[in-house]
């Protein structure tokens, strides 16, 4: 019994845009969206025969997919490629899967493990589930915060300095430190 190579998720489908098939895609990571490449979405692998929009609200037609009825058919599926199939990271970049589960230390004190990466509008983050059951906290994957990250031993160092405000007992409350917006 063989294995089912990982697999990256590029996008989803979203809503048809004109008659061709073409439609957009919805939480799009358009370097994995070229022309050319080939994409899973249901149960169907097809190469991406026309790539229109930008980066963040890319437009993709597929082989096969020959009308707006057909597209609408494939709205809310995801669409992935296989990671080996995937460009290259540079130095000091991750797919979000390799930083899920790691362990989150300050030093020597644990202060959980990364349930998932978010894309926020200013940067991303690690949602990071406290360690013993004591919620969760979003530390930005910002230099200031996160000091090492070794995703081979499933392990990132942050700054707990940093996140001070952030892992203090809730009778402190917590504040924005970024010097963004306030909630």
């Amino acid at each position: 019994m063989s294995e089912t190579p990982p697999r990256l998720q590029a996008g989803r489908v979203g809503r048809p845009h004109g008659l061709d098939g073409s439609f957009y895609v919805t939480r799009a990571r358009a370097r994995l969206l070229q022309l050319g490449s080939t994409v899973s979405v249901g149960e169907r692998t097809a190469a991406i025969v026309r790539r229109a929009g930008t980066d963040q609200r890319p437009i993709v037609g597929l082989e096969g997919v020959a009308d707006r009825e057909a597209a609408g058919r494939l709205r809310g599926l995801p669409l992935t490629v296989p990671q080996h199939a995937a460009p290259e990271l540079g130095e000091g970049e991750w797919w979000a899967h390799e930083l899920e589960g790691c362990e989150v230390h300050g030093g020597e004190r644990v202060i959980g493990s990364v349930r998932r990466v978010l894309e926020l509008p200013s940067c991303e983050a690690l949602e990071v589930r406290c360690a013993g059951g004591a919620g969760s906290v979003l530390v930005p994957m910002v230099k200031d915060a996160v000091r090492a990250i070794d995703a081979g031993a499933r392990r990132i160092e942050v700054d707990v300095d940093f996140l001070a405000d952030a892992l203090s007992p809730p009778a402190r409350g917590r504040r924005d430190r970024g010097g963004g917006r306030g909630d």
